[in-house]
């Protein structure tokens, strides 16, 4: 059977979402949920703006909808750092490091 283009997008039973990115400026509010979809190579969610009344969207991650991050779910408060940031940090304090200067 066809979908017709006019049935509601996938919610996954969910109604509202919470802005959960700490430096969004609506951090904290939920709204009501229009739809959730791949739209510019990624999952967003897709909201009624209150004061202006129009469509707007948001990455899923920056909300309550996204998933638990596996790395976190694995190490259950385990781990501070993963394997990639724990490299990272390495390479940045060797580029810091000052070289020796040879006594004169």
């Amino acid at each position: 059977m066809n979908e017709l283009t006019t049935t509601p997008d996938d919610t996954n039973g969910e109604h509202c979402f919470t802005i959960t990115h700490p430096f969004h400026p609506l951090c904290g509010q939920t709204f009501p949920l229009l739809s959730q979809r791949v739209a510019w190579g990624e999952e967003r969610v897709f909201f009624l703006d209150p004061q202006t009344h129009e469509l707007r969207s948001l990455p899923t991650a920056w909300t309550s909808l996204a998933l638990p991050d596996p790395f976190l779910v694995v190490a259950d408060g385990k781990a501070v750092l993963r394997f990639v940031d724990v490299q990272r940090l390495a390479q940045v304090l060797r580029d810091m490091q000052v070289p020796a200067q040879e006594d004169q």
